[in-house]
């Protein structure tokens, strides 16, 4: 089996998180992520409540049993505290602070005995994240469906594990057994997944999107702002966000300015969500949707990842070194 810091630190079986995706990654879904050996994560976006988090929290943990994360944005809460304190007195075992300064609130989770994660898109942010003290590091590329920056998850993951000395977890694209082994083999402690989560039947995706997500290409993405314009969320300029190409995005793209005074395409999209029609409507999704084949429990994406990773790992190595290297 998989044996790595992120194991060990976070007491799982198999070195994966699930990615804390904003309206998807709910309670059962993070529970589901964590009965197959890695941790589930809740999402909580930047227009969510604290009763999200009091209503699904018990859910992720199975009422205490097992452990649990949770995903904030830092530039949502630089005016909404009331989620960190939510957060804390859930007190899952791992927290992200992500998309924005981390600094402020390491101190409090630290002092919870929360571990403290945060997602970055290029070296500089790895430095600052590591500087402010937070635990574990994930690279984030631009491969990665949601919110994310422009460098590639392969050269970021190489410049982050050269810049910082915390652990650092690979995220963007991994979706199959040998998108994990290839982050472990560079030096990664985990992987972080949303993608390959999107058409599990715990996640809270509709189920016309679950098709849309199954049937798309490599190719079907775009990074965008357009969403986020659209609905008039504050979403911090240089963090666009990875999702499914599709009618509105052909419509708008490059024309944001002009969108944001459009008052009738603001209201086409909130009809097209609440009407899930997916060919107006959002689905972030990251590129490694094409690999994303059929709808199977979560639990059992994270155990295929993960015990088909050692898998390859020890196929590799006795391949390339004659078994003489081979994981014990």
């Amino acid at each position: 089996m998989l044996h790595t810091e992120l194991t060990d630190r976070l007491g799982i079986v198999m070195p994966i998180i699930g990615a804390p995706m904003g309206g998807v990654a709910h309670g059962r879904l993070a529970r589901a992520v964590t009965e197959g050996g890695g941790l589930g994560m809740i999402g909580v976006g930047s227009t969510a409540t604290p009763e999200l988090i009091d209503r699904e929290a018990p859910v992720a943990s199975d009422n205490g049993r097992l452990p649990f994360g949770i995903g904030l944005m830092a530039w949502a809460l630089d005016n909404r505290p009331e989620l960190l304190d939510a957060t804390v007195v859930a007190h899952p075992m791992l927290v992200s602070i992500s998309f924005g300064s981390s600094g402020p609130y390491v101190g409090a989770l630290h002092a919870a005995g929360i571990t403290v994660a945060s997602q970055v898109q290029d070296a500089t942010g790895a430095v600052t994240a590591a500087d402010a003290g937070v635990d574990i590091v994930v690279a984030q590329g631009t491969d990665a469906g949601g919110h994310t920056g422009t460098v590639g998850t392969l050269p970021l993951l190489q410049l982050v594990l050269d810049a910082v000395d915390v652990p650092v977890v690979a995220a963007g694209g991994i979706a199959t057994a040998r998108g994990l082994a290839a982050a472990l083999a560079a030096g990664a402690v985990g992987a972080w997944v949303g993608t390959c989560l999107l058409a599990c039947p715990e996640a809270n995706t509709k189920p016309e999107a679950r098709a849309k997500v199954l049937a798309a290409r490599e190719t079907d993405t775009v990074l965008t702002r357009v969403f986020d314009v659209a609905q008039g969320i504050p979403w911090p300029e240089r963090f666009a966000g990875r999702a499914l190409r599709n009618r509105f995005t052909d419509a708008w793209l490059g024309r944001e300015t002009e969108l944001a005074d459009d008052a009738g395409a603001r209201r086409e999209l909130v009809e097209a969500r609440g009407a899930g029609a997916f060919d107006t409507a959002y689905i972030y999704a990251g590129q490694g949707v094409g690999l994303v084949r059929q709808s199977v429990s979560a639990a059992q994406v994270v155990r295929d990842l993960g015990e088909g990773a050692a898998s390859f790992l020890a196929e590799r190595f006795d391949a390339l070194f004659g078994g003489e290297l081979r994981p014990r």
